[in-house]
């Protein structure tokens, strides 16, 4: 069954993390703090061989210190709104990438970014479906972000859930971004990446 995420990112100022963390725990119960390493693949430009524009299709290896998880995740536009993402998540994980990554790669694929955050998780009460984080994103700064994984029955009890999070949390929609964290760190020109397989 394909899942659907849908999510929204509001970009947070270091001194409003301390705040927003007591009224995240007034509504949602402290899961986990983790580091993620993210690697990112894309296929190149045929007459460059390098990936120069910011690529429509893409997939992540997330090295989580105990698996490797693999995702692909298809973007359903017609569903956003201003404050809130939609796509379809598919993901599995592996030991180890590296027979997954060869195919990848003699099918064209190179790595043409790397992400690493530390994210605090806290799962909603009020739906053990809604995952509240807080991140702190290297060379990007901190952020909160809210993902209900829904079914597409769901879809719109998972938006207007979203929706009441953030007014439950006080949060000035202007501070939300539907703008990826790869986006962003391509923009800065930022790859910090780690070659896999030479």
């Amino acid at each position: 069954m394909v899942q659907l995420e849908v999510e929204t990112k509001v970009k947070l100022k270091p001194k409003e993390v301390a705040g927003l963390r007591k009224r995240i725990l007034k509504i949602a119960k402290f899961s986990k703090k983790k580091s993620k390493s993210d690697d990112y693949f894309a296929i190149p430009l045929k007459r460059t061989g390098a990936v120069r524009r910011y690529p429509k299709k893409a997939f992540r290896i997330r090295d989580n210190g105990e698996s490797y998880v693999i995702n692909f995740k298809h973007w359903l536009r017609k569903y956003w709104t201003k404050e809130i993402v939609i796509k379809e998540e598919y993901e599995f994980e592996t030991k180890s990438p590296d027979k997954f990554l060869a195919l990848m790669f003699d099918l064209g694929f190179k790595q043409w970014l790397k992400k690493f955050k530390i994210s605090e998780s806290y799962t909603y009460r009020a739906n053990k479906k809604v995952n509240i984080e807080i991140n702190k994103v290297r060379h990007l700064g901190y952020f909160m972000e809210i993902e209900y994984i829904a079914e597409k029955r769901e879809m719109k009890k998972a938006v207007k859930m979203v929706y009441d999070i953030l007014k439950e949390l006080e949060i000035d929609f202007k501070d939300v971004t539907n703008v990826g964290y790869t986006r962003m760190l391509w923009e800065k020109g930022i790859k910090d990446k780690r070659y896999w397989l030479d």
